[in-house]
């Protein structure tokens, strides 16, 4: 599979601090990549580089091309963002909120925008949300629907797209994670390749093809899950012992988190 997103020497310095060090990462149509670590290590700040809401060095290549060069419409039309923290103020109904991911494709026709918005809605079983207002959800149910904005964005790109998630899961329940992922999964499959944060190891483990680990801004490995999450490496990245088991159904990581690590109770 050919690279749809590719990351070359990402260096990210703000306020004097380095918060991203020479970063070299390629994800592939259809591929899922997690990017863990724990707080502080840069995982939010690489996707912001990955945007160009943060300068970096190096370079970003989408679909090949530089992102400096993409059109803004076009490249909207390619790359879609769920950022931790969505604000949004206004009454708007949900569907309206979700109808928002589609700007970037003026020129589809009402019909076209309103199958899309119809088919993400009932994907993540928010029909009955639709008119209702946004202001009036809970945080996981405006979490949804923020994902679904997104998912509409690039629900029929007009050629390989990349979906960039900061914790996308976390205000929702266990049924709701796994009807995000599912949709994340449905996106794969029409070849979107897919960057998520993710600080749930264990979902990390069970839906992305490859993890990237990250520590003070360097990655320390991108390997599959079986190889990424390595109990010693863990124990090195995260300060805490991590017994790694298998899950009897499909065999991949299943993590258990024991205590501290030792060195960590000694400093």
């Amino acid at each position: 599979m050919s690279a749809v997103l590719i990351l070359e020497q990402i260096a990210l310095h703000r306020q004097g601090r380095a918060l991203l060090r020479g970063i070299d990462l390629s994800v592939a149509s259809g591929e899922f990549v997690a990017v863990v670590g724990p707080n502080g290590a840069g995982k939010s700040t690489l996707l912001r580089a990955v945007t160009g809401e943060w300068p970096a060095n190096g370079e970003v290549l989408i679909a090949g091309r530089p992102r400096a060069q993409w059109p803004r419409e076009a490249l909207a039309r390619r790359l879609a963002v769920m950022s931790q923290q969505p604000q949004l103020s206004f009454a708007f109904s949900v569907a309206e909120v979700v109808a928002m991911g589609r700007l970037p494709h003026r020129g589809a026709g009402a019909a076209a925008d309103r199958r899309v918005v119809d088919a993400v809605l009932a994907a993540l079983s928010l029909q009955p949300f639709a008119e209702r207002s946004y202001l009036s959800l809970s945080g996981g149910e405006r979490q949804r629907v923020q994902f679904a904005r997104v998912a509409a964005q690039i629900w029929e790109p007009d050629g390989p797209a990349v979906l960039l998630l900061d914790e996308p899961t976390s205000a929702l329940d266990l049924a709701q994670q796994q009807s995000v992922l599912g949709v994340v999964e449905c996106l794969r499959a029409r070849g979107t390749a897919v960057v998520a944060v993710l600080h749930d190891l264990n979902l990390a483990a069970r839906y992305a093809d490859r993890i990237a680990l990250l520590k003070a801004g360097r990655l320390v490995t991108v390997a599959p899950p079986d190889a990424a999450f390595d109990p010693q490496r863990l124990r090195e990245v995260f300060e805490v012992e991590v017994d790694v088991q298998r899950h009897p159904r499909d065999g991949r990581p299943l993590l258990a988190v024991q205590g501290r690590a030792a060195s960590a109770h000694q400093a």
